[in-house]
């Protein structure tokens, strides 16, 4: 009999939003596999850290953070063969996932390729737009209310015509795209309407009215914009922003 292999989702960066399940399979897993950036630690790892032991085996994924998306797919194929010779001897591999295994995790690269061949569970994580939300004291949204989540690197036509389209709308991905998704929203006269958080749950987090920010952002940094008319919303956001 093959191996199980777990898809773990660890929340946006504290330990404590880790579920009970996924702290089990973390202790229980003989592999653990992890993405690890090009020259640095993996945030992956250090997230689960606490609920690892000394006798589990690892697979560091070594990604190249590029915008073209062949680099990046050439680790997730270097990766599948050594998780699938684990599997196929029987043994269980958990593949840590900042966030939310589906959403913009890095799981789906290895769903894609060992899901149809292995018995595969995929263990949910608090996604960094919830965690934001709750630490932001910003609903997201309510009653008829549409909420879009959008990838900073879109277009500037598709960026304006699907915040126009939503009540609420949360913006990820910022980076080397914030300075023009900032201008873009100045434009549409919605920055007293939006709050930046910058690596939530994580060391260095952030959290501002988005008018009072630079320049500059990290990837993980995210925009949470709300223009709908719901008043129990607009009671919420018009408190104290948390610094």
């Amino acid at each position: 009999m093959s191996g199980r292999l777990f898809g773990v989702g660890l929340g946006p960066g504290d330990p404590e939003l880790l579920t009970l399940k996924a702290t089990r399979i973390l202790r229980e897993a003989s592999v653990i596999a992890y993405p690890l950036s090009e020259g640095g630690a993996s945030l992956a790892r250090s997230i689960a850290e606490p609920h690892l032991g000394p006798a589990q085996r690892e697979i560091a994924i070594e990604l190249c953070m590029s915008t073209e998306r062949a680099p990046g797919q050439g680790a997730y194929d270097l990766a599948a063969p050594r998780i699938a010779a684990e599997l196929d001897a029987g043994h269980d591999v958990a593949v840590l996932c900042e966030g939310d295994p589906f959403f913009y995790g890095s799981f789906l690269q290895l769903f894609a390729r060992l899901g149809h061949r292995y018995p595969t569970e995929v263990v949910p994580g608090v996604s960094s737009v919830m965690a934001a939300a709750a630490r932001t004291r910003r609903p997201l949204c309510a009653r008829t209310d549409r909420f879009a989540v959008l990838p900073a690197t879109l277009a500037d036509d598709a960026l304006l015509s699907a915040i126009a389209a939503a009540e609420s709308v949360a913006i990820l991905k910022l980076g080397r795209h914030f300075a023009r998704v900032k201008a873009l929203i100045e434009g549409m006269g919605l920055t007293d309407r939006a709050t930046y958080a910058e690596r939530i749950g994580q060391a260095g987090e952030r959290v501002l009215p988005l008018g009072e920010t630079g320049e500059t952002a990290p990837y993980f940094a995210m925009i949470l914009l709300y223009k709908g008319a719901e008043p129990a919303i607009l009671d919420a956001l018009n408190g104290p922003h948390l610094r």
